[in-house]
C-alpha cells in the first residue's frame, strides 16, 4: 500500500470515528481518491440548517499538493461559484500545507460560510450583492439553503411551513419582485428582466444609481 493510500484511509477512518465535528467523508465509487465530503451549515448564518456536500478529488502527489474541492450543493456565497461550485480559498491553492487533512479542509470550508471574503470573490455578482445590500444577500442565501440544501427557510424558523412546490426565480436571483414586475410590464420577458437586473446588481442603494433608461437599454440588447 503506497503512502498516499495509507494516509487517505487513515483520514477516512479518523473522520468516521469523530462523532463531534459532524464532518463526513464517503467514497463516490470504487476509488479511495474520489470522495464526497459533507457538513452542516454553521449556526447563526444564512446556511444554518442546510446540509452541504463537496466533491473531493485527491491528486497523485497528495498530501504535498492540495486536494481539489468544489461544492456539489449550490451555495449563494461570494467565494463559491453559483454556477459550478468552484471555491476561492487560499488553502486549496498556494496556502496548502501537508499538515492539513481532508477533515480540517472541510472545516475551513464550513468556516468560509461564516466569514465571506467579498474582496477576493469567486462569484463577482454575488460579491456585489453582499457588499451592496447585506440584508438582501442574507435573504437570498437563506432561500438557496432552503431549496438546494434542505434548510428550514425564513418562514419555518418562525414556526410556519414553506411551500416548495414552485421555486421563486426572483428570490433565487436575489431581486425584488416589484422591480421585476416594473420592467416586465414594459413588455420584456420575465427571464430577460431577471438576467439583466441581476447583472446590473439592481439591489439596495444601487437601485437609485441606475436609471430606468439604463436598464431598458440593457434589456434591448
Amino acid at each position: 500500500m503506497d503512502a498516499r493510500l495509507r494516509r487517505v484511509n487513515k483520514e477516512i477512518t479518523d473522520c468516521k470515528n469523530d462523532k463531534t465535528s459532524n464532518i463526513r467523508l464517503d467514497l463516490v465509487g470504487e476509488s479511495p481518491f474520489h470522495l464526497k465530503g459533507s457538513f452542516p451549515g454553521p449556526e447563526g448564518t444564512p446556511y444554518e440548517g442546510g446540509h452541504f456536500e463537496v466533491d473531493i478529488v485527491i491528486p497523485d502527489s497528495y498530501p504535498f499538493q492540495p486536494v481539489k474541492m468544489k461544492f456539489i450543493t449550490k451555495v449563494y456565497h461570494p467565494n463559491v461559484s453559483s454556477a459550478s461550485g468552484a471555491i476561492c480559498l487560499d488553502i486549496l491553492k498556494d496556502a496548502w500545507s501537508p499538515v492539513l487533512t481532508l477533515k480540517s479542509t472541510l472545516i475551513s470550508l464550513q468556516s468560509l460560510l461564516c466569514s465571506p471574503e467579498p474582496n477576493d470573490p469567486q462569484d463577482a455578482e454575488v460579491a456585489k450583492h453582499y457588499t451592496t445590500s447585506k440584508n438582501s444577500f442574507n435573504d437570498t442565501a437563506v432561500y438557496w439553503t432552503q431549496i438546494y440544501a434542505g434548510g428550514p427557510g425564513p418562514k419555518e424558523k418562525k414556526g410556519k411551513g414553506t411551500d416548495l412546490g414552485t421555486r421563486d426565480e426572483v428570490a433565487i436571483a436575489g431581486l425584488e419582485k416589484a422591480h421585476v414586475d416594473q420592467f416586465e410590464a414594459l413588455g420584456f420577458s420575465r427571464s430577460k428582466v431577471i438576467d439583466v437586473l441581476r447583472r446590473l446588481n439592481y439591489r439596495g442603494a444601487n437601485v437609485a444609481k441606475l436609471t430606468e433608461d439604463r436598464v431598458v437599454e440593457e434589456l434591448l440588447k
